[in-house]
């Protein structure tokens, strides 16, 4: 059984997001770094980065959520989230590394304004850099999005999940996706799932318990 390590009001949400999509049986350590928590001897050995998330799952452990996302799709989502044929595979693949590498800077780097900065302290010329950077992908989004409802194909896969919950970012924000009409319509209907809803119920409860 798979044991997730990171609290959930973290980057560990998209993988609590993949769980459940996956239907899979889960433990859900919520450690939480800002208390030390990941600066132990056993979570290091995990991810001697001492970041979260991080999961175990048998012989395997592992660190990335992104990662950590395709081999919860890959072991326990076949045929759903990480689709049967070859071609689907790669795409999958080809849409998380674009999460990290093309959509996440730029949506990171408007969270964190948000996040840590109270209004009168934050950043506009930074939250509008980012805004600018964002544009490029969500071209590449819109322009996928025109031909086929998913990005992987016709099915909703672990490619929609890993770009969605990172382009969720932008939109925790502010950001304007009413120039990129397929985009804004995909992103909704990803985030609007049932098991991201039930995601959103369990960072809601854990922020609670802390409050």
């Amino acid at each position: 059984m798979i044991t997730l390590l990171g609290k959930a009001n973290s980057r560990a949400s998209r993988n609590i997001w993949a769980l459940l999509e996956a239907g899979a049986d889960y433990q859900h350590d919520p450690i939480d770094y800002r208390k030390g928590e990941a600066k132990t001897d056993a979570f290091t050995a995990i991810n001697p980065g001492a970041k979260i998330p991080a999961l175990t799952d048998g012989d395997v452990a592992m660190f990335e959520s992104l990662a950590m996302n395709l081999y919860i799709a890959q072991t326990y989502g076949k045929g759903s989230l990480w689709p049967d044929d070859s071609a689907g595979q790669a795409l999958c693949l080809q849409w998380t590394l674009f999460a990290a590498t093309e959509l996440e800077p730029p949506s990171v780097s408007r969270l964190m304004e948000f996040i840590f900065k109270a209004e009168p302290d934050r950043d506009q010329i930074k939250i509008d850099a980012a805004a600018e950077q964002a544009k490029r992908p969500i071209d590449t989004l819109e322009a996928t999005l025109a031909a086929r409802k998913f990005l992987a194909g016709d099915a909703f896969t672990i490619a929609d999940l890993n770009v969605a919950c990172v382009a969720d970012y932008l939109l925790r924000t502010g950001f304007d996706f009413s120039p990129w009409p397929k985009t804004k319509a995909w992103l909704e209907g990803c985030l609007a799932r049932d098991a991201n809803q039930k995601t959103n119920d369990i960072r809601a409860k854990e922020a609670a318990a802390a409050a």
